[in-house]
């Protein structure tokens, strides 16, 4: 692991009481319980977010931002970088209540925290309450998806390594992302 100066913060939102709309909230279990993380990297399961949020982006140099994504053109399980004005159409919402992510950003700049936000999406396939499994489209895309994070991270300068004897899943991503040997079962 790499000594990190910058405050990062990785949000996984949504709801994974919804099929895929759940998705970012399991990258961020992921990356939680399989890589080492510095004090300066929080993760953190935003739920279905709002302005409840703005206060973990005090101190923050960076947010990353992981979220379900709909009406991209792009297959479902397909993982894009964006920014957030490019995630707010794409956003999933569920009610006049909901917040979607640039609107949190603004009020957040409105009280003098303005951390720079870069965002993944993962192109939904479909989304039924009460449904707690991915697609298996989505499911696939989840190591692409922590991957993104990941590269987000390495172009900062910042790698983190899995944890030792952890899920097999992060030392599967890590071999596909450094095109190395991949751990044995």
């Amino acid at each position: 692991m790499t000594t990190v100066t910058e405050r990062i913060l990785i949000l996984g939102i949504g709801n994974p009481l919804m099929t895929d709309e759940g998705v970012g909230v399991r990258v961020a279990e992921l990356i939680m319980g399989g890589y080492e993380l510095p004090d300066s990297i929080e993760v953190v399961d935003a739920g279905t977010m709002g302005l409840g949020i703005m206060n973990l982006f005090r101190d923050r140099d960076l947010v990353v931002v992981v979220d379900a994504v709909d009406n991209t053109g792009h297959e479902p399980g397909t993982v894009i970088l964006l920014t957030p004005e490019e995630l707010a159409p794409a956003q999933i919402m569920h009610s006049l209540h909901d917040m979607r992510f640039v609107n949190v950003l603004e009020a957040a700049a409105l009280t003098g925290m303005q951390p720079e936000a870069i965002c993944v999406g993962i192109q939904v396939a479909r989304m039924e309450q009460w449904v707690m499994e991915l697609t298996p489209e989505v499911e696939a895309a989840l190591p692409a998806a922590v991957a993104a994070v990941l590269d987000i991270l390495a172009q900062r300068g910042i790698r983190l390594l899995p944890v030792e004897g952890g899920s097999i899943d992060a030392s599967i991503i890590e071999a596909i992302r450094t095109r190395s040997r991949m751990p044995e079962a």
